[in-house]
């Protein structure tokens, strides 16, 4: 269905409206403390459009008044060893490309300020986090008092930070930003006439759709992109994009840009605006049955008593159950997380478990949130001597 739909992306009206559900959560990462206060959790209606014209894909119903950041919104991913040796390579690999060291780094959407310590600690780097949710007594690294936390959306206001940024680097956050031109312009303007080097990461819209992944889409990432559409957006913005490629298991878009215009061709991976047009159209045939068999499964695994839990507490986890519509069929979803155990998953209510909780409950089955950490769930498993069937979405 077309819709008279800006592009937040390049300005195109011919969004096309591709899958819908009417009813999600609009947040998936605050603390709940009642299984009643996650069951009666505010709902909000998903509408996938995408733009032929440039390849980007955002949620057309989307409103910023139902989200909220602050620093009851728990999004860390840095308990995982798997998920913490990516980010040390990662910043290591950008302090190395960029000759980060003594230099002044900006980040944008820092969350809890994980990754913008490590370059801090690593090239002995000055750092400016940006973002609602930061809580600065989670912060004990050595290197806290070369740091300054502001906790705060970024905007115009912090032009003077953004000029005065050797380096911007800004992970996981552009796909919560609705008006993502506008965003990127912002950076762009602040920056000035300086050759500012940015870093940009997403997850991969592309991989989302080929598999069917309806687990990663939810009411806080109105935005979603490929490759193409990412460097699109950004050579719109006065961006010369540098480098572009997947990582993590292929499921995050790398972006590396300067201020500029590009000089020869974009790298070949940006051309994908057929390849996202068919996975839209294959996705949007067979999404129902792709949804229906994991029904299915599940009733399978949990027939005549048997026990599922699911491991993941983050977005992925309430998207899955809230699709799936699952309540007493799943009790528990366990997480590594300290900070989320003993709160429930918006929508369905389930309560959130220390791994250590199934040693007592020996579930049967374990559903796996991202495939990436099945080998150190296996290993924690195998730790409790909990013999259960592990399954990744």
């Amino acid at each position: 269905m077309r819709e008279d739909t800006l592009c937040q992306s390049c300005g195109s009206r011919s969004m096309r409206v591709f899958h819908t559900e009417p009813s999600v959560p609009v947040n998936s990462c605050l603390l709940l403390s009642s299984a009643s206060d996650a069951r009666d959790f505010p709902r909000g209606e998903v509408r996938l459009g995408h733009c032929a014209a440039c390849g980007f894909i955002s949620n057309t119903a989307f409103d910023v008044a139902n989200v909220t950041y602050a620093a009851t919104y728990e999004e860390t991913q840095g308990f995982s060893p798997r998920f913490r040796a990516f980010a040390d390579e990662l910043a290591r690999c950008l302090i190395d490309r960029y000759d980060l060291r003594d230099k002044t780094i900006l980040e944008i959407g820092c969350g809890k300020g994980e990754f913008l310590t490590l370059l801090c600690e690593i090239g002995v780097n000055r750092g400016i986090g940006i973002d609602p949710s930061y809580i600065d007594q989670r912060n004990t690294s050595p290197a806290r008092d070369r740091m300054t936390f502001i906790t705060d959306f970024y905007s115009d206001a912090y032009a003077d930070q953004t000029a005065a940024a050797d380096f911007i680097v800004c992970r996981h956050t552009l796909e919560h930003i609705h008006p993502v031109a506008e965003f990127v312009r912002t950076v762009r303007r602040s920056i000035g006439d300086r050759a500012t080097p940015v870093f940009f990461e997403v997850p991969d819209v592309g991989r989302v759709l080929r598999e069917f992944a309806f687990w990663d889409i939810y009411y806080e990432h109105c935005s979603y992109f490929t490759p193409g559409s990412l460097a699109r957006l950004f050579g719109s913005e006065g961006f010369a994009v540098r480098a572009l490629a997947l990582d993590f298991d292929d499921q995050y878009v790398l972006l590396d840009a300067l201020p500029g215009e590009l000089n020869g061709e974009p790298p070949e991976i940006a051309n994908d605006l057929g390849a996202i047009a068919r996975d839209v159209e294959t996705f949007e045939r067979d999404y129902a049955a792709k949804v229906a068999r994991w029904k299915t499964d599940l009733e399978h695994a949990t027939a005549n008593g048997g026990r599922a839990v699911i491991w993941g507490s983050g977005s992925k986890g309430v998207a899955y159950l809230t699709t799936l519509g699952i309540r007493d069929e799943i009790r528990y979803t366990v997480d590594i997380n300290p900070f989320k155990q003993g709160m429930f998953m918006a929508g369905t209510g389930q309560q959130i478990v220390a791994p250590e909780f199934l040693k007592e409950y020996r579930p049967d089955v374990v559903v796996v949130m991202n495939p990436i950490y099945l080998d150190e769930i296996r290993r924690d498993l195998e730790a409790m001597d909990i013999d259960a069937e592990l399954v990744a979405v």
